[in-house]
């Protein structure tokens, strides 16, 4: 039986449903931003890399590890499923701030991460950064913090990401409400914007925790096929950041950095908004653990010691 033709009422209708079913993906941008694990989650299946940024503390302590050799590995749960997962990747489990000890010394603090000793292979769980690394699929990975915004920048920009062709997702975190919703974290827009200003050289030069006052993007847009590579979401990220007076003083002093601070944990917060001090950007391997890149000194063509996923 032949199938009749839609007819032109028809194909309009059809034609705005396919409008509406993608319009969270922020098509034709070269560079996204969104939130979360469900923002990952939508933005992973139409692009070419996703950054995340978990600023308090999950991708800082990734670049604290990273930085010294260590390959980490992430994990969506800290439970018996963490511990079985680090005994099957011969790695050992990071526990949570308050439960390191001196035989069990690695947790989520950045800064305990820096005075325990070597180890070649941490697995670190987080509900918020490492669950959407751990579920991202298979597109690269990087993980994204203030420290490391510039380095991250120059290799996304160099390997070719950010364009119509080969868009990036930049994912701010998060942190959770007591219910488990959502709850937007000032630090992780600031960080995501770092790094989109970074990758498009907006941020002044330098794109660091100390360079809030980085100028204002010079005018108009890069442009991608008469679209601006940046996509609304991303320009809003990058303007806070450009923004702010103090990034540092913004980090400490929002919910999340009053929260451990309070909790005793200040020297986390100051790691964490330590004004790009690092090269180094960790980039998910085919073993599913982050490994590190220098973001300036390696050539783009020379990185098969990190296989794309």
């Amino acid at each position: 039986m032949e199938r009749a033709c839609p007819t032109p009422k028809a194909r309009g209708k059809q034609a705005r449903s396919t409008v509406m079913d993608d319009w969270y993906l922020q098509r034709p941008h070269g560079v996204r931003f969104d939130w979360g694990p469900t923002g990952a989650e939508r933005l992973a299946v139409d692009v070419a890399c996703l950054v995340v940024v978990d600023v308090l503390s999950f991708t800082t302590s990734v670049t604290v590890a990273v930085e010294a050799g260590t390959r980490v590995f992430p994990h969506r749960w800290r439970d018996e499923t963490a511990s079985a997962f680090a005994e099957q990747m011969g790695a050992e489990l990071a526990v949570g701030r308050r439960m390191a000890t001196t035989t069990a010394p690695w947790s989520l603090s950045p800064a305990a991460l820096r005075r325990a000793p070597f180890t070649p292979r941490l697995v670190l769980p987080s509900p918020n950064g490492s669950a959407i690394a751990a579920s991202a699929g298979d597109i690269p990975v990087v993980a994204g913090a203030l420290r490391n915004a510039t380095a991250v920048g120059h290799w996304l920009a160099r390997e070719g990401y950010g364009t119509a062709e080969r868009p990036v997702a930049v994912i701010a975190s998060g942190e959770r409400w007591p219910d488990g919703s959502l709850r937007p974290a000032l630090e992780d827009l600031l960080g995501a914007g770092a790094i989109i200003g970074a990758l498009h050289g907006w941020s002044g030069g330098h794109a660091g925790a100390g360079a809030g006052d980085g100028g204002c993007g010079g005018g108009g847009h890069d442009r991608i096929d008469d679209a601006p590579a940046l996509s609304p979401e991303a320009e809003m990220a990058t303007a806070a950041f450009r923004t702010a007076p103090d990034i540092a003083t913004a980090v400490a002093e929002g919910a999340s950095g009053r929260e451990l601070i309070g909790g005793g944990f200040a020297e986390d917060v100051a790691v964490a908004t330590e004004g790009d001090v690092c090269s180094a950007v960790p980039v998910m391997a085919d073993d599913g653990a982050f490994a590190r890149i220098d973001g300036f000194a390696v050539p783009a063509t020379k990185i098969a010691e990190v296989p794309r996923r």
